[in-house]
């Protein structure tokens, strides 16, 4: 019963935050991108260039060219996965549409492309981080990339700069311009709303003063370390090297750390995509 419960407060709260998500990309694009004749990459920059030649609702066509790539996720990536992608992009497609008749906050197009870029991202950000998407290149992407050398970051590069460039055509270069400010913007957000203020980062550490390192670490930053033993590649000497897991946030304090007990320490930083297990546990930001 415990199981069931749990299962079910995890289908409602991805529900949940799909459907939030779906409803800021549409107040993202039906507030500030549309009526600024500012466009996105994927199938949601081809609906509003074929809304804007057509006349036909642009939440007709958010829908009718993401149900291909649906029926495409639902046969090679998952059941679960093409579920949620169809009620995000129902609700997008819905939203848009709702929005349609309510004017725009701004007819600055560099206001509407940033404030539009990051309502997008974020919206974008949160259905991808609970299971969905609204866009059916990423699917194109992920079976293309099983057959080509290239990766889907690369192939869906590929077809947002071609669905950019067309709207130079369709809209002039000014607004195509605009379009790419836009579309970096997005792309930054939904790179922050997936990974989190609070993104893991990988620290290793190489000082003779590791021990005393190693307990500011633990003291100051409430992080675990832990020690490996290292040889020097050059010298053959015998090296300890203090590794731990941090939060963004915490990386500055910890490079103060490093620096106030030993300025000469080699200090190497990288980021994690996912940590589980242990004693790792991420702060809440208050």
């Amino acid at each position: 019963m415990t199981h069931q419960r749990l299962s079910l407060l995890k289908i409602i709260k991805r529900s949940l935050f799909i459907f939030l998500g779906a409803v800021l990309v549409s107040v993202g694009l039906e507030i500030f991108l549309v009526p600024n004749r500012i466009i996105d990459g994927g199938i949601v920059g081809i609906s509003i260039i074929l809304s804007h030649l057509s006349g036909w609702a642009l939440g007709l066509f958010l829908f009718l060219l993401n149900l291909p790539f649906l029926i495409i996720g639902y046969k090679q990536i998952g059941k679960t996965f093409a579920i949620s992608t169809l009620f995000g992009v129902t609700v997008m497609s819905i939203g848009t549409t709702l929005l349609h008749p309510v004017p725009g906050l701004t007819e600055d197009p560099l206001l509407a492309a940033v404030f539009g870029g990051i309502i997008l991202g974020i919206g974008v950000g949160m259905v991808i981080r609970y299971g969905g998407s609204l866009d059916g290149t990423e699917i194109v992407a992920i079976l293309f990339t099983k057959r080509t050398p290239f990766s889907v970051g690369e192939i869906v590069m590929f077809i947002n700069v071609f669905i950019l460039a067309s709207a130079g055509f369709v809209f002039g270069w000014d607004r195509a311009m605009y379009s790419l400010i836009a579309y970096y913007i997005a792309f930054k957000m939904i790179d922050l709303t997936i990974e989190g203020f609070q993104e893991s980062k990988s620290v290793w550490i190489i000082s003779d003063n590791h021990k005393e390192i190693g307990d500011a670490i633990v003291a100051r930053l409430g992080r675990g370390v832990t020690y490996l033993s290292g040889e020097g590649g050059y010298t053959g000497d015998d090296k300890k090297v203090i590794f731990c897991v941090i939060t963004r946030l915490e990386e500055a304090k910890l490079k103060l750390i490093v620096e106030d007990i030993d300025p000469s320490a080699f200090l190497a930083v990288g980021n994690i995509h996912d940590v589980k297990g242990g004693r790792f546990k991420k702060k809440s930001i208050h």
